[in-house]
């Protein structure tokens, strides 16, 4: 049933919704005569004035089963939960717990890179600019609060006076102090700081042996194979040994897990994380129902991200929308082109190397394959990269990072060698190669002043047009 292009009833369950287009409701469906003392469940979703799931509970013959409660910071990024869950109290009565399990989230611009809770600590590094996750490191709370230390002006405080008891130095001493520390633990005491030891009499072996010891904490560091959309399939250790895997549905869904070392791994579908006591997936602007392979709330775009306003990607097998707000296609090749060289041409720039990758076409749709990155000076090496099966490739994108001089040091613009504000000969022979036989194949470059260029071998005159002006 879908009155207002919402899904009222399914198969399983019935659906409510209020004025605003957002789910509020959602009951087992139970066929009439059927009796099943497992069901009957109710999934209740509360709102904030801008849309956001805020409060979600789950109850069962009106007893609660789970509560849980989110907190997003001034951007709209989910920053902390708040999740209680029904147990059996010293009475023996069963209710939900007084204690919340808290998990707070730390995040790299629209990347969630960080989730703690009192257990552990599991960071994510991810590929440059985009969403497919490369390393996971998982720390336990416990170790992390060994790596609690003193700073050396703090221990030099504290152990100071002339009685053995403590001394404030003055902001300034502190701050030689600060600077003398982090230069030791880098291993790169500065002649100025020498002088400065010697001048007090004092040595770095001195220094250094009033410090507190650092301490490395404990690490679980395991590396994510993907597909190609960058949902992970498996977890595999620095022994090379498969430590978990799954398998999906195309809409995420998981089938099959296995996973001896009780491992967390909550990345679903690009930008997604899993929240078990909801089974919604976290997509940034909104919440994902895999069940349904749809939005539980409208497009906070509006038709901007498409007519249907609940929809993800309808080929969920190469779309992807990791911010919940529009697919990553179009029928248009320079959108496509734009957005892949905005997901990479910051970090190429900050980094000085280069980035770049396909892109794609699928009946009538384009969509851009996440970018790969370069070794130092050298130019990104889209020969062995290919298209998903089923599509064709009919482009490429790629950055030329910084100004550079000729050993890839950073310069000013006056001093850059490569002229890197433009397509260089090699980019427009390859162009020109990978267009030979094809109805169409167009190249982009993303530069150092963040104009974006696109060069059409098939185009007259010299093909090169600017599709996005960035500064002088």
């Amino acid at each position: 049933m879908w009155p207002d292009n919402r899904i009222a009833r399914d198969a399983h369950y019935l659906y409510w919704y209020d004025r605003h287009g957002r789910l509020t409701e959602k009951t087992d469906l139970i066929p009439e005569g059927v009796i099943r003392t497992d069901d009957e469940r109710t999934h209740r979703y509360h709102y904030d004035s801008q849309h956001r799931l805020v409060h979600y509970t789950r109850t069962q013959y009106e007893e609660p089963l789970v509560e849980s409660r989110y907190l997003y910071d001034p951007l709209g990024r989910r920053v902390a939960k708040r999740v209680w869950r029904r147990e059996r109290d010293l009475t023996g009565w069963m209710s939900l717990s007084r204690k919340p399990q808290v998990t707070w989230y730390g995040w790299d611009g629209d990347r969630l890179t960080t989730i703690q809770n009192d257990r552990t600590r599991i960071q994510t590094i991810y590929q440059p600019g985009s969403f497919t996750p490369l390393i996971r490191v998982e720390t336990a709370t416990g170790e992390l609060a060994k790596t609690q230390r003193r700073s050396l002006a703090d221990a030099l405080q504290q152990s100071g006076g002339e009685d053995g008891g403590s001394v404030v130095f003055p902001p300034v001493l502190v701050q030689m102090l600060d600077r003398l520390e982090s230069e030791i633990l880098a291993d790169r005491v500065s002649e100025e700081s020498r002088r400065w030891l010697a001048s007090c009499g004092l040595t770095v072996a001195q220094m250094q042996s009033q410090m507190d010891p650092v301490y490395t904490p404990a690490r679980k560091i395991h590396l994510y194979h993907c597909d190609h959309r960058g949902l992970p399939l498996a977890l595999i250790s620095k022994e090379g040994a498969t430590e978990w895997c799954a398998e999906y549905d195309e809409w995420g869904n998981l089938l099959n897990e296995e996973n001896p070392h009780q491992l967390q791994q909550l990345i679903r579908l690009p930008g997604q994380q899993y929240d078990e006591e909801s089974g919604l997936y976290y997509n940034r602007h909104r919440y994902y129902d895999p069940l349904q392979g749809r939005y539980i709330t409208q497009d906070p775009i509006g038709l901007k991200g498409g007519w249907n306003l609940y929809t993800y990607p309808l080929s969920p097998v190469n779309g992807m929308d990791p911010l919940g707000l529009y697919e990553f296609k179009s029928k248009n090749i320079d959108d496509i082109g734009i957005f892949a060289l905005a997901m990479c041409n910051g970090e190429s720039i900050n980094e000085n190397k280069e980035y770049g990758g396909l892109i794609c076409k699928k009946q009538g749709e384009y969509f851009p394959m996440n970018p790969i990155s370069s070794n130092d000076n050298d130019s990104v090496d889209l020969r062995n990269i290919k298209c998903p099966e089923g599509s064709e490739r009919v482009g490429d994108y790629h950055t030329h990072g910084f100004y550079s001089d000729d050993k890839g040091n950073k310069v000013t613009k006056e001093n850059d060698v490569y002229d890197s504000l433009n397509f260089s000969s090699k980019d427009l022979t390859n162009s020109y190669m990978n267009g030979m036989g094809k109805k169409e194949c167009s190249s982009y470059l993303g530069t150092p002043n963040n104009t974006y260029l696109k060069y059409n071998p098939k185009a007259k005159g010299n093909g090169v047009t600017i599709i996005r002006q960035g500064s002088n």
